[in-house]
């Protein structure tokens, strides 16, 4: 910007000013206080032959006047402002978020020397700036166009950007940085950015409001600010602006947004030399004559982000400790330090050996201790305490953030939720160790089935109508230490609940601080998921893999190969106005991440030990080679992705350590889950269901009933019995021609299917078949050991031959014995169904 007259007289910074924002978690902080952003956009204006924007400082000083006196504290410019800018806008209180605009809307890694000159005009704009108090925020890029980036491919753009990023925290290394995005570009992925900013112009508030969650969803759990919002006013009308805006800006404080900045302050605005005379976003005309937008989002910012009229729901935090000294303090004290109108806290001491009790009852607070029986007892120990209508749970080694219940209360106020949770992360003062185990898989994550809608949600961060629980009993006592919540969850989903997630209901759950530690917790999860298991058999397929229908959400997430990729939803010829990238889950690649992969190399080391000193070794070796590289190869994608605390300011030695610790826990969190699973009865090998003599051949059986009942119900009513015996059943899907599947173990199950036969007068012939399905493990197992037992004994390795066709035997017979144990249930219920 070049100035038009002289610059006025240097005001004095006002002391309650002082400090630049930080990013903590998924909010700004400015020192103890959340910092809101209350923001209006500026400019751009006249622009003269070397692209400087002509400013009279005394309209500046009016404008930031006004600003300030409307409640704004942030406003955001286009271009690198002059100092003496920065000086008015700290005068009057005001941040600024510095747009250094280098020409986005060109081709710019094409042409030769462009880059370094896009570099050296970014040190320059940041060095003209740095150090000043009044700056808010570096953008390093707005709205790069979607043709731009199909142009030069999405990934060599997010790697520029990122040099841009580092070039900026070079020259002011305090300052936030950040890009501000668009949707027709949502699929670009830029986790190094301090906070996630994007320009939303969406006019219905459903469509406004669903979009906020979405960003929610791609924000990394960073802060999510929006950079622009606005409605053209000579179109829609003053009056519809004022309306809408003050809609979004409700909206997204509600959303957990961290602030708003909305577009544009005037009128007047120029592209280039010229004047645009064909809309009008501004809050006041040219000449500066407030619109009925002014008053409304000056009002909306005043009330935000909590409105004052709302009446709160009273909520009960139940914390459940067992020997919890270490942490609990940080517990309780932030609890105290809640901002939330009506709340009890309760403390359940389930037997701790250690100070817990003592620390607990220095706080004012209900304190209730008990003898040692299990996190679900103590938590309905909570339950049954409780005096609210909604029951909060939070660990002893997990703190909230000050406005956490405001935000689960928000959740179940706008929505028929039967409980809601957040996210949890992991606090940035705990030290290397636990910064990499909060990046290794194994995690407490929530399951998202949408962007606001959750399967599973943590017991670290879960809130709870209370009948809604007292409706389903509570938390079930079988589960003592983990597993409790995915349990919950499920009976809740069962009864037609919805589990909502508030992803600004934040608590900072300290991880793990040592690998020893990481290792014990995950045994404990292998356990609580073999007791999962044992109550929902259907949930777990046959080697006892659980399927979500939803997402892993948060830091942890176990990449695959398909990871490395992705497609990006671009519509024909680019023209999509929302483009996404869409990344593919559960691949077959993702096998090798399971805990079961490493029964398999082990497998596969005994062919590889039978097969020494003769020519098979050449053909089982490179598999068992396979077998192993995979999950170390997949270990190091979760590594490289992995996003530390202040990593940007790590040296690269110190980074590449932390991704080596990242790869080994990746690697031994599978191994920690197995041994957890085989001590509590899940197993590959294990067989589900009541006892029943064996039926290896098809069975057809046919019922003639005088009751008339739809097809689906009797599937429906068969199914239930069968998992009510503890079988593992589950219907067919969409492409299936099969309509039931009975596992008889890891190598054979059974396959039903029914056809009805319609008869005058509403009778009915039902036709049922029982087809044997042997698994393609057992063939392709079987196969192996049979083609290394013929070729050793032709080799004249006897032992190994011999070995070998034992080996093929015990698969073909644990394959007929599987097929066999599933079809004598099935017919077993046939017998039953027809005697009923």
């Amino acid at each position: 910007m070049t100035v038009s007259e002289g610059p006025p007289e240097v005001p004095t910074p006002r002391k309650f000013a002082e400090g630049r924002p930080a990013v903590q978690g998924k909010f700004l902080f400015l020192g103890a206080e959340k910092f809101w952003v209350r923001g209006i956009s500026y400019g751009t204006f006249y622009m003269d032959e070397n692209r400087q924007e002509r400013l009279a400082p005394e309209t500046v000083e009016r404008d930031f006047s006004q600003m300030a006196a409307h409640g704004f504290n942030v406003v955001r410019v286009y271009t690198a402002p002059p100092r003496w800018l920065l000086d008015a806008a700290w005068k009057h209180g005001l941040r600024v978020m510095i747009g250094l605009n280098w020409g986005e809307h060109m081709a710019f890694l094409d042409e030769p020397g462009r880059i370094e000159e896009i570099e050296g005009r970014i040190r320059t704009w940041i060095r003209s700036c740095a150090g000043h108090p009044a700056v808010f925020c570096y953008i390093i890029g707005n709205e790069i166009p979607a043709s731009i980036v199909r142009w030069h491919g999405r990934r060599r753009v997010e790697r520029f950007i990122e040099r841009l990023y580092r070039i900026a925290k070079e020259e002011d290394p305090d300052a936030l940085v950040t890009y501000v995005n668009y949707p027709s570009t949502e699929y670009l992925r830029l986790p190094f950015l301090d906070f996630f900013c994007f320009n939303v112009y969406l006019e219905s508030r459903d469509s406004f409001e669903d979009y906020l969650s979405r960003l929610h969803s791609l924000s990394d759990d960073r802060p999510v600010l929006l950079t622009e919002i606005g409605l053209d006013s000579l179109r829609g009308g003053e009056e519809r602006q004022a309306t809408m805006l003050e809609s979004q800006i409700t909206g997204a404080f509600r959303r957990g947004c961290v602030g708003v900045v909305v577009f544009a302050w005037t009128d007047e605005w120029y592209h280039g030399k010229y004047r645009v005379e064909d809309w009008a976003f501004g809050l006041t005309t040219r000449d500066r004559t407030p619109k009925p937008a002014l008053q409304a989002v000056s009002k909306a910012f005043a009330a935000g982000p909590f409105p004052p009229d709302l009446r709160w729901p009273k909520i009960s935090v139940v914390v459940c400790t067992y020997n919890g000294a270490s942490t609990i303090r940080d517990t309780l004290e932030a609890l105290r330090d809640l901002d939330y109108p009506a709340f009890e806290v309760i403390v359940v001491n389930d037997g701790s050996t250690d100070e817990t009790g003592q620390i607990a009852s220095t706080y004012p607070y209900r304190v209730i201790d008990e003898e040692n029986q299990g996190l679900s007892r103590a938590r309905n120990t909570g339950i049954a305490a409780a005096t609210g209508e909604i029951v909060a749970f939070i660990d002893d080694d997990a703190y909230p953030d000050p406005h956490w219940l405001r935000f689960l209360a928000l959740s179940f106020m706008e929505d028929d939720y039967a409980a809601v949770g957040g996210p949890n992360l992991a606090p940035s003062n705990d030290g290397w160790r636990a910064d990499a185990i909060a990046n290794a898989p194994g995690g407490p994550n929530a399951v998202l089935i949408s962007d606001r809608i959750a399967e599973h949600i943590p017991g670290c961060n879960m809130a709870f109508r209370k009948d809604a629980l007292e409706a389903i009993g509570g938390f079930d006592p079988v589960f003592r230490a983990a597993g409790d919540d995915v349990d919950v969850c499920w009976r809740l989903r069962d009864r037609g609940g919805l589990i909502g997630y508030s992803p600004a209901a934040v608590v900072w759950h300290h991880r793990r601080k040592s690998i020893r530690k990481f290792w014990k917790q995950q045994v404990g999860y292998g356990r609580a998921e073999a007791l999962l298991e044992h109550k929902w058999p259907a949930r777990y397929n046959s080697i006892g893999q659980l399927s979500w229908r939803g997402r892993l959400y948060g830091r942890g997430v176990s990449l695959d190969f398909s990871a490395m990729h992705g497609r990006v939803y671009q519509g024909v010829w680019g023209t999509a106005p929302f483009q996404s990238l869409y990344e593919s889950r559960n691949s077959r690649w993702s096998m090798a991440l399971a805990p079961e992969w490493y029964l398999m190399i082990a497998l596969l080391a005994g062919m590889f030990l039978l097969s020494l000193g003769w020519g098979a070794s050449i053909v089982v070796g490179p598999i068992l080679l396979v077998a192993i590289v995979l999950p170390i190869a997949q270990a190091s994608i979760s590594a490289r992705r992995a996003n530390f605390v202040a990593g940007t300011r790590k040296p690269w030695w110190s980074l590449l350590g932390l991704r080596v610790v990242v790869l080994v826990l990746d690697l031994l969190q599978p191994m920690a889950r197995l041994r957890g699973r085989i001590r509590g009865g899940l197993t590959p090998w294990r067989r589900r269901g009541p006892p029943a003599r064996p039926r290896y051949r098809r069975l057809e059986v046919t019922y003639c009933r005088d009751k008339r009942e739809a097809p689906e119900e009797t599937l429906r009513k068969l199914q239930a019995e069968l998992s009510h015996a503890g079988a593992i059943a589950r219907a067919g899907g969409e492409f299936d021609s099969w309509d039931l599947e009975l596992s008889g173990g890891p190598l054979g199950r059974s396959r039903l299917l029914l056809a009805v036969e319609e008869h005058a007068p509403g009778k009915q012939f039902l036709r049922f078949r029982v087809s044997p399905k042997y698994s393609k493990s057992a063939v392709v197992l079987s196969a192996a050991f049979a083609a290394l037992a013929i070729s050793a004994l032709w080799s004249g390795v006897w032992l190994s031959g011999l070995v070998s066709a034992i080996a093929a035997a015990f698969v073909v017979a644990r394959a007929l014995t599987d097929t066999g144990f599933s079809g004598g249930i099935m017919r077993d219920l046939l017998e039953r169904f027809g005697a009923a």
